[in-house]
């Protein structure tokens, strides 16, 4: 008999957690709600919120609509975003999360602070939702760097602020720390704020755990889940027999025909009924 384990950690943070109440207590008033850009990186939940009259919509959509609520989902937006909400009428629903909403806080403070002279760097994936909000605070001054091969855009012989996406891993952000200082140059000063969720990074070892010991990982993230490729990952590194999947239909039987064990987990944007479908799958596949 085989045993399939679903990690109970896995899933959602509470970031998405309250950007998905707030979605559904407006759509069962029955009136339309709009979203800007996906309310989560997975598109089966997208498409169930879909179902139930959520449209997600584009910035330049945002700029078309007038007198009609629109989502900012967990990620948060830059100061643009809310000017063309006013322009246009529209009543916005903040769900940006609240670590979001304080790191864009300080990032903008440091940048109002009025010294030109000081580079604020972004450790985090460019174009990424959660960046370009970053990166709005400082009317689009910030220089985002997505590892060490980055760090050539900084003058090293200039202040520096480095900051981090709230989803990157610690141990990236501390490597990017200790190479700013081996090339940090006299005179320059260079202060770092470890601006990562703990939610978010106290997942790592807790995957890491989870996965060790299991025949078999079936690691449940959509296609554009930042988050869930790094957590993946890690969950390979400890288990060569772990499998990203997006949904129950891309299990393949003939990773489970040995397993005695398989343990299910998934990334922050991961759904729990979505990871409840892929162990029903799996339980088809290896006990009939």
């Amino acid at each position: 008999m085989t045993t399939i384990e679903i990690d109970s950690e896995s899933g959602f943070c509470f970031g998405v957690v309250t950007a998905i109440r707030k979605a559904e207590e407006e759509l069962a008033q029955g009136r339309p709600l709009y979203c800007l850009g996906d309310i989560v990186h997975n598109s089966a939940e997208v498409e169930r919120l879909c179902r139930n009259g959520l449209q997600t919509i584009t910035h330049d959509r945002l700029g078309e609509l007038e007198n009609v609520k629109v989502l900012l989902r967990a990620h948060g937006e830059p100061p643009s975003t809310y000017d063309t909400a006013r322009k246009r009428n529209i009543e916005i629903i903040d769900a940006t999360c609240p670590v979001v909403l304080r790191l864009q806080q300080r990032i903008k403070a440091k940048y109002d602070s009025g010294n030109p002279d000081t580079q604020i760097i972004i450790y985090g994936k460019a174009g990424h939702a959660e960046v370009n909000g970053l990166v709005g605070q400082t009317d689009g001054h910030a220089i985002v760097i997505e590892d060490a091969s980055g760090l050539d855009k900084i003058d090293f012989k200039r202040d520096i602020a480095l900051y981090s996406q709230t989803t990157k891993s610690l141990e990236g952000f501390r490597a990017i720390i200790a190479e700013i200082e081996r090339r940090l140059q006299p005179g320059a000063n260079f202060e770092y704020h470890d601006t990562i969720c703990r939610q978010v990074a106290n997942r790592v070892d807790h995957l890491r755990q989870f996965s060790t010991g299991k025949d078999v990982v079936l690691f449940v993230a959509g296609a554009k889940s930042s988050n869930g490729k790094v957590l993946y990952r890690h969950c390979l590194d400890v288990n060569p027999n772990t499998y990203l999947v997006a949904d129950p239909t891309e299990i393949e039987a003939s990773w489970l025909t040995e397993a005695k064990s398989i343990g299910i987990c998934g990334a922050t944007s991961t759904p729990r009924w979505l990871m409840d479908e892929v162990a029903a799958r799996a339980n088809e596949i290896v006990n009939g």
